[in-house]
């Protein structure tokens, strides 16, 4: 079970060394602007695999309970799927439903946890594969690898990494798991916390706060939902950003550090390296100020 990009190298290495009986993964989705149907990534490998495919709005419905019920899988394997499994589910497969979690478990539950890592300034990251529980990843744990997390990362790159990670943790941890050898362990609640789905407004950057701040914001929503704010009335995008201690007149004020724009912050200056104006692709910050109008007017 999964949707997003993230769960390709799962399935991909599952094939590999496994039967797979059949993949569940969200409904297609209108995308672009012309709003034309979508399919989720997880689906387009399924079909060229030529593993079945189901598509429910929600696992709960009849349709999909009995064509899992006709699989009769020995175990579940879900990497980013986007719903909660209920109990019913959970307890078909003889071995469970296994969860590849992009986090060090019980750090970061929750929908986004590789964005809200970076956005925390965490040092480190990971993956975690947990049996899953009726609880929002709140199962016992099977293992875990973890990355260090580098000062240029944004969320996509390290969802790249992640996601190679976990399908290989994924092939190293079933053999054991299946003969018994690994004995699940219990998520401490003492460090747990919660990583919600990421809302577009999430992008928004509050020179209120310290620079240091905004420049992980960048990063951790990068690719999506991007970082932004509102300039001569249209929303600037921020595609990387530095931190400078150059003075101003205040937070949100404007200001040039060497040939790039830049913005006021409650602590230092956020340098804008790349940034996207209205319709246009991304530029380096020294192109945009070149075209920019009144960059330091009030």
């Amino acid at each position: 079970m999964g949707s997003p990009d993230f769960a390709l190298p799962s399935l991909s290495a599952l094939v590999k060394k496994h039967e797979v009986a059949g993949v569940v993964t969200q409904p297609d989705r209108a995308s672009g602007r012309g709003r034309e149907l979508k399919a989720p990534p997880v689906k387009t490998l399924a079909l060229e695999l030529n593993i079945p495919v189901i598509q429910p709005q929600k696992l709960r419905e009849p349709e999909a309970m009995s064509q899992l019920q006709a699989w009769n899988p020995d175990l579940i394997v879900v990497a980013a799927f986007g719903q909660i499994l209920k109990k019913d589910v959970l307890d078909l497969p003889k071995y469970g439903c296994i969860n590849v979690h992009a986090s060090l478990l019980p750090r970061w539950r929750g929908a986004a946890p590789i964005n809200a890592a970076i956005l925390a300034g965490d040092e480190e990251t990971g993956v975690t594969i947990m049996k899953m529980d009726v609880g929002l990843d709140t199962g016992p744990m099977l293992s875990k690898k973890s990355i260090r997390l580098m000062p240029d990362d944004t969320a996509g790159s390290v969802f790249h990494t992640l996601s190679t990670l976990g399908a290989d943790l994924l092939l190293e941890t079933l053999p054991d798991y299946i003969d018994g050898k690994i004995t699940p362990q219990s998520q401490p609640e003492d460090g747990a916390t919660y990583a919600p789905m990421l809302k577009k407004e999430d992008g928004l950057l509050d020179f209120t706060k310290s620079a240091a701040e905004l420049e992980r914001r960048v990063r951790a929503m990068n690719p999506w939902p991007g970082a932004w704010f509102e300039w001569n009335g249209n929303v600037l995008k921020v595609a990387r950003a530095s931190v400078s201690e150059a003075e101003g007149l205040g937070s949100g004020s404007r200001l040039t550090v060497q040939g790039r724009p830049a913005v006021m912050c409650a602590d230092g200056a956020l340098v804008l390296e790349e940034v996207q104006p209205p319709g246009k692709k991304v530029m380096p910050g020294k192109s945009f100020l070149a075209g920019a109008r009144n960059w330091e007017a009030s």
